[in-house]
Parts: C-alpha cells; structure tokens; sequence
C-alpha cells in the first residue's frame, strides 16, 4: 500500500499526484487526511489522524470497500478510531518526518493498543531496517511496517526498500 501526504500541496495538486499513482502502481493507494479527494481519485481510501474528519462520519458518505485507516498513539484515541479497518500506532521511535509525533511508545504501549483496538496495525514512525526486527519480534501483533525517511532519505530508494523488505522478512 502507498499512502499520499501531501500536506503542503494545494487539493488540485494532490488529486493529480493520487490520481497517477492509482493509475501507474498495482498495490492500492491511499490518500492522506483528505476522503474527499481519495473518492474524487480513485483512491482505495484515506488514512486519517485524530483532528481530521472521524472514521465513521467517512463511512456514511464513502463507496463500498473504501479502506479507512487510523492512526493512534494512546488509549483515547483507540475509541476515535472505531469503524477503521486498519491501525498506525506511534511513533514506535523518534521520527524527524512528523514533527508533532511526540514521544515514542514502548513496545509493550504499541503491543497493547493492537490488542485494545482488534484491529490490523503498523508500527509508524522512525523505522528503519535496523530497528525493525526488534519492533516485530516485540509486537507480533503488528502486521506490518509504514516508513518515510528510511526510504525517501535514501540515496537509493530502491535499495533501501529492499534492505527493509529483508529486515522484515516476510
């Protein structure tokens, strides 16, 4: 899955970018914050934080098999994620792409907050090929891993995916 952030570009620009990643890549995309231009896209669906619209008030307007993701990094936010049919919990380490990540949970934070909201996760938020192999041993209920910097800080990009491809080795 990729996931379009966009947050600096106007809603004209990100409807163009996610409309050519749908056209151009063969695993679903999803867009950032903004259901409104997922739909208008194409888009598989949207990944939403806690001050963005709520995942049910998507779910009222949004077509059939539309995927809602939600992130969270506290127990209250679990009850705002209701309705989404996956998770982000985070920051699972200090991250330098989000700058109000906050602190980083613990594994056995991250580990709880999968298991209190049933739901798929992925750990977000500084990881690298070097620290996910602990993350995923720690937390096997986490399905999964979403990464910024460990690829688009990277000279080689598809050198560095394949260095996480093998660090989490599945």
């Amino acid at each position: 899955m990729v996931q379009v952030r966009s947050k600096k570009a106007d809603p004209r620009t990100s409807l163009d970018i996610v409309k050519r990643l749908v056209s151009a890549l063969p695993v679903p995309v999803v867009m950032n914050d903004r259901a409104d231009i997922a739909i208008m896209a194409g888009a598989a669906g949207v990944h939403v934080g806690v001050d963005d619209v709520p995942v049910a008030s998507i779910r009222s307007f949004a077509p059939p098999g539309f995927i809602i993701g939600a992130s969270i990094g506290s127990r209250v936010e679990v009850e705002q994620a209701r309705g989404a049919d996956y998770i982000g919990i985070g920051p699972a380490f200090a991250t330098s792409s989000k700058g109000d990540a906050g602190a980083p949970l613990s594994f056995a934070e991250i580990a709880d907050l999968q298991a209190l909201a049933g739901l798929p996760a992925v750990a977000i938020g500084g990881i690298t090929p070097a620290n996910v192999p602990e993350l995923l041993k720690a937390c096997p209920g986490v399905a999964g891993v979403a990464v910024v910097s460990s690829l688009f800080g990277a000279d080689d990009v598809e050198s560095a995916a394949r260095l996480l491809r093998d660090a989490i080795g599945r």
